[in-house]
């Protein structure tokens, strides 16, 4: 396919630039110091083998998914240098008071939620497996499980686009938003008229974008531009050369809120191919939710914890969060988030519940997948019991050797009953999961080990509306337009890994 159409400035391209160029600085400097110390190298070995065995047994006695522990100690022990330094770049090195600070956010935010114990009641005469579930994400992170909202979801991502557009015209009080990708293109042009109007009409507009997941879509002086425009942008967690250069804990949510009555998320960023403006990869395809109603407070929580880490200033977050907005709408709705900070990985633990409870259909559309030992054997297991368990994945790469590496895992999973399906038209961005036609999710969270482990993401779990119809007769179109590869990989030459695939699984956990 061709290449995008949109050009990146020249000022995203020098600052790309920079951050790379003070990557490999950093790196040839170590080098250097290898190279100049070549006197002491029996004194460095015995060093670098010392940190090496206590790193490895730091790592050992983690809580954490055990090929990823693997693959850090192999890393580290086959090359003690490097895997030292990658390890301290991607894992240890960053802000130490981000946990911290979102810890506190999180306790003053939850002062405000409680579980309705009615809701709860009455989902569970409805749908006991879906009732356990809620529980466990009011039990793991506090977030409650909703009634009186209206749930709208979009199968194509610029039809929740436009719809965005007109519900920010409507904002009278404030508007929130909070995406990974940011792209100084014809789209967000669109946005940022409505977003300067409504600042000067009074409203309250704030913008969180990921540094490193916009780096080469807008320019240093983005948010300085807005912010002169009376919107407050801020970056998260910036990519400060030589000081700052980890590349882990991003924030991967996608958030709308307009004056916490209304809220959208969902897979789509803000940039022009995720609205088929642009088609570097073909017809791309990616999915929305507007949610309306009482569930719009926990969307509006979302974006609070990410601000109140940005800001560090602490300000009344009850005039946000006590709005109470109730309108007629059918079912349960249970917006969440996950992080990487803490013990629990919530979004895995939900798709594997989801896997577990499953008695018929079990659906998950995903771009990269890249899944824990664990998660392929939940999804086997129900295959064997007789599930009909299906995977959609893109026909047509963004990431060509995430792609080798996603299908890789296609051959244990069909040997084990699980269908594959790739998206021919072009890529499949959207992430959601349907389980029995009855209860789904759709959100941020990819099945791969970057979504599920090292980002900050958001998802909604639905029960009994009319959305989750919506996304089951989605997944019902998409199927005649893609390719089942699963035969392919069950028997013949795709069945059969090589020497270069084995590497690649070996580090898909850091990946």
């Amino acid at each position: 396919m061709g290449k995008m159409n949109r050009k990146p400035s020249g000022n995203s391209l020098i600052r790309l630039g920079i951050v790379i160029v003070s990557l490999l600085f950093q790196v040839g400097w170590l080098l250097l110091l290898a190279i100049e110390l070549t006197n002491y190298s029996a004194w460095i070995s015995m060093a670098t083998t010392v940190l090496s065995v206590l790193m490895v047994l730091r790592l050992y006695s983690q809580q954490t998914n055990v090929a990823m522990k693997i693959s850090w100690i192999m890393l580290i022990l086959a090359f003690p240098v490097m895997g030292l330094g990658m390890y301290l770049l991607f894992v240890i090195l960053g802000d130490p008071g981000v946990g911290k600070r979102m810890r506190k956010m999180h306790i003053s935010m939850s002062k405000r939620f409680c579980q309705d114990p009615a809701v709860q009641e009455r989902l569970e005469q409805v749908d006991l497996s879906a009732a356990n579930q809620c529980r466990y994400l009011w039990n793991a992170g506090g977030w409650p499980v909703y009634e009186n909202t209206q749930v709208d979801y979009y199968s194509e991502a610029v039809q929740a686009f436009e719809v965005m557009k007109r519900e920010l015209e409507k904002a009278e009080s404030f508007i929130f938003m909070e995406y990974f990708i940011v792209e100084d293109g014809s789209s967000f042009r669109e946005l940022e008229e409505i977003l300067i109007r409504k600042a000067k009409q009074g409203v309250e507009v704030r913008l969180l974008y990921d540094d490193i997941g916009s780096i080469g879509y807008v320019n240093m002086f983005f948010a300085k531009r807005l912010n002169d425009q009376g919107i407050q942008c801020h970056p998260f967690n910036p990519a400060l050369p030589v000081l700052n250069l980890f590349l882990n804990h991003r924030d991967h949510r996608k958030v709308t809120v307009i004056d916490g009555k209304v809220g959208f998320t969902g897979g789509y960023n803000l940039a022009d191919a995720y609205f088929d403006r642009t088609h570097p990869y073909g017809k791309w395809k990616d999915t929305g939710l507007r949610l309306e109603g009482e569930a719009v407070r926990s969307l509006t929580a979302i974006f609070l914890e990410i601000w109140g880490v940005i800001r560090k200033d602490e300000e009344n977050i009850g005039q946000y969060l006590d709005i109470i907005h109730r309108v007629p709408g059918r079912g349960f709705v249970q917006p969440f988030a996950d992080n990487p900070l803490g013990p629990d990985r919530t979004t895995e633990d939900v798709y594997l519940n989801l896997t577990s409870q499953a008695n018929k259909t079990l659906y998950f559309m995903t771009p990269y997948l890249i899944i824990t030992d664990e998660m392929s054997r939940a999804l086997g297991l129900a295959a064997r019991r007789g599930v009909d368990v299906r995977i959609i994945t893109p026909g047509v790469p963004d990431k060509k050797t995430v792609f080798a590496l996603t299908r890789t895992y296609y051959v244990g999973l069909v040997r084990q009953g699980v269908r594959i399906y790739e998206y021919a038209p072009g890529f499949c961005h959207a992430k959601e999961c349907i389980c029995d036609g009855k209860i789904a999710t759709v959100g941020t969270s990819n099945l791969d080990y970057r979504s599920l482990y090292h980002h900050f993401e958001n998802n909604v779990l639905l029960t009994g509306c009319e959305a989750v119809d919506a996304v089951a007769a989605d997944f019902e179109a998409m199927f005649p337009q893609c390719r089942e590869v699963t035969e392919a990989y069950k028997t013949g030459k795709h069945g059969v890994l090589h020497t270069w695939q084995y590497l690649l699984r070996l580090f898909a956990p850091l990946m």
